[in-house]
């Protein structure tokens, strides 16, 4: 299993296809085999892209480190980066989910020169853990010692998914916590690559997807019919439009 150093934290990473790079960001709590296997990710694209997917710090089989400081968009966003020089990548396409989408906005209007199109999947102005109530219960749940003593129906189902994988739930606690400022709007406006944004439409973890998508000049949103924020990856609609999306971006 392929792993690199990236500044100290090791980083696990899948990497296989051929043709231009796609780098696939996942989403909290989640894993790259799950977000992007599991939902015919990595079969769709691969037949036309080399694919390289990382888990991000904190999540999976990369490392989990328990200190506020490792954590924050800059710092996981930089593990992309870092991965790229690692295997001699100049640019690439950029997608992202949910957190991974976050992630790739830090990208986008910090590192834009190494990306030709980005995808936002799950995502909007508002990434849908800006209620300070929830992140707190949801970071409680994640330390607390007996499951049955969490309260809040939102950090149940949290920590039954966290559970589902590879995680450690004391690590994610911290990640919540980290520090967490919303994205630069005179940014965003500044922005001037190609950028598709694709949110279910009855996504209830996150905001208004159009906010985001008028503050970003010529971003184009699909709605997915049906689908919320943990069946939209899986949604084939998404897939076609993501294969438009990147075959027809500027080089």
């Amino acid at each position: 299993m392929p792993f690199f150093d990236s500044a100290g934290i090791k980083i696990y990473y899948q990497d296989f296809g051929s043709g231009e790079a796609v780098v696939l960001v996942h989403g909290f709590a989640s894993t790259t085999e799950h977000n992007w296997g599991s939902t015919g990710w990595f079969a769709t694209l691969a037949a036309k892209y080399r694919v390289i997917a990382p888990d991000v710090r904190g999540h999976g089989l990369s490392d989990k480190p328990r200190s506020p400081e490792a954590y924050g968009y800059a710092s996981m966003g930089a593990d992309v980066t870092r991965l790229m020089d690692h295997l001699g990548l100049q640019r690439a396409l950029l997608m992202g989910y949910s957190m991974g989408a976050s992630i790739a906005i830090e990208l986008m209007l910090s590192h834009s020169e190494r990306f030709r199109a980005i995808v936002l999947g799950g995502i909007a102005y508002d990434d849908g853990l800006e209620d300070k109530a929830d992140r707190d219960a949801i970071a409680e749940g994640y330390r607390a010692d007996d499951p049955t003593t969490i309260k809040s129906p939102v950090a149940k189902a949290y920590r039954r998914f966290a559970e589902s994988m590879p995680n450690d739930l004391k690590a994610l606690a911290v990640l919540i916590d980290a520090e967490r400022a919303p994205f630069d709007p005179a940014k965003l406006a500044a922005v001037g690559m190609p950028v598709l944004i694709v949110v279910g439409s009855n996504d209830n973890a996150i905001g208004d997807p159009k906010q985001l998508a008028k503050m970003i000049p010529g971003a184009r949103l699909v709605m997915l019919e049906g689908r919320d924020h943990m069946t939209a990856p899986a949604d084939p609609h998404f897939k076609d439009v993501v294969l438009e999306f990147f075959g027809v971006a500027p080089r």
